[in-house]
């Protein structure tokens, strides 16, 4: 609500009205798994295009009873993203559930392992870090400073254009890759689970728009990937976030970074796949960009000054800010970390989670989710523009090319 001050806040409800919260859709009885798929994909394009009602608190739980061809049941958790961040969201969520193999246990979380530079310690080396890092700072935000400000992406079959394509239906599709796989390849290239999945949806994009469009593979495309700015190694509990003292902010605290997705350039019309040495390079080429942001303070910097820009300009003219850099870029690209360990809800076991973002400006919103030994990648795609079955088998296709070219 908006203040006698012109100021918005939250207003806390009275009372909420369960009924209002919990759906259950109802399907014709006594139909096959791949009638009631179809029913739930439906449903889901449905719901992921309403909007919330203003009158009482952004959240819905969806409850399909009924067999799909992956699972026995779905509960669909829509959350506005108002609430919080990726983080506040799934660390609410996972306070739902339970291990399913020991509920008096907690659940685990892969840890967060940062890799230290081998650089040899001592006066020079500080100092030529911390030029690098005022460079790469510099770079990094003069990069997001002008796409935002000056200059958009290519129209190209990843992106329309079309500023109304945060309205427009949407389709999901999505996939799980091996984390052994990932990890092998990893280990083999010399980089981490994150950049070896970047430079798969890359390439696995490059492949789309070198099928759909031969002459969009030298177009200007640019992701913007979005993190999460707290230093923290696990999930907290919705408990701990939401005592009065706590230092385990609840909300969104985010920033993110433009990065350039590489070309692929000496591919021929009559090519399916590029070479073995383009394959991996477009890996590597992802990780020495990520790593080169990395070894900056742009993360934090864009954080910091997001917060000052809504402090001084006001939540709108944030908004409007966030809306320019959205628009100016062709994908979006995130990811969270999930439990180690099956969880269960009501007692019944989860065989997959993932998680989406809809109503952006993008044609094309990528999200990554660990769970269980796998990663679960999710692709939220423009109906009618994007070709969502075709963008999945080139993800696909180039996640099997690179591992074939590194591991055999």
């Amino acid at each position: 609500v908006t203040g006698e001050d012109g100021v918005k806040r939250w207003e806390k409800v009275a009372e909420v009205n369960l009924q209002d919260h919990i759906k259950t859709p109802v399907f014709p009885e006594g139909k096959s798994p791949e009638f009631y798929d179809r029913c739930f994909q439906d449903y889901f394009h449905k719901i992921s295009g309403e909007k919330f009602s203003e009158g009482r608190p952004l959240w819905e739980f969806h409850l399909v009873k009924y067999p799909t061809l992956n699972a026995a049941g779905n509960v669909i958790f829509k959350i506005h993203h108002a609430i919080g961040d990726g983080y506040s969201l799934m660390a609410a969520m996972i306070s739902c559930f339970t291990r399913s193999d020991d509920p008096s246990l907690p659940l685990t979380f892969p840890k967060n392992r940062i890799r230290r530079s081998s650089a040899a310690h001592g006066r020079a080396a500080f100092l030529s870090r911390a030029l690098t890092s005022a460079v790469n700072t510099a770079s990094d935000m003069w990069f997001s400073f002008s796409k935002t400000k000056f200059s958009e992406d290519d129209l190209s079959p990843i992106r329309s254009g079309d500023p109304a394509v945060g309205s427009r239906p949407v389709s999901v599709v999505t996939m799980t890759f091996p984390l052994d796989d990932v990890k092998e390849i990893k280990g083999r290239l010399g980089v981490t689970v994150n950049d070896v999945m970047t430079g798969t949806i890359f390439l696995g994009t490059r492949l789309y728009m070198q099928e759909m469009d031969p002459g969009s593979q030298a177009a200007e495309t640019t992701a913007m990937v979005l993190m999460n700015t707290r230093m923290l190694q696990s999930y907290n509990s919705i408990q701990e976030m939401a005592e009065p003292k706590t230092t385990l902010a609840w909300g969104n605290h985010f920033a993110f970074l433009h990065i350039t997705v590489p070309k692929l350039i000496g591919m021929s019309d009559g090519d399916e796949l590029p070479s073995r040495r383009r394959a991996l390079e477009f890996v590597r080429t992802t990780s020495a960009t990520i790593q080169k942001k990395r070894f900056s303070l742009a993360i934090s910097l864009t954080a910091k000054l997001l917060d000052l820009y809504r402090k001084l300009k006001g939540h709108e003219a944030t908004a409007s800010y966030l809306y320019k850099a959205l628009k100016s870029t062709s994908m979006a690209v995130t990811n969270m970390v999930g439990p180690l360990e099956q969880m269960a809800l009501a007692d019944q076991p989860v065989k997959g989670m993932y998680f989406v973002v809809a109503g952006t400006l993008h044609d094309v919103f990528v999200t990554i989710v660990s769970y269980m030994g796998q990663l679960r990648v999710s692709v939220v795609a423009e109906k009618g523009f994007i070709d969502h079955d075709k963008l999945k088998s080139c993800i696909q296709m180039a996640f099997h090319h690179i591992y074939e070219s590194s591991c055999h």
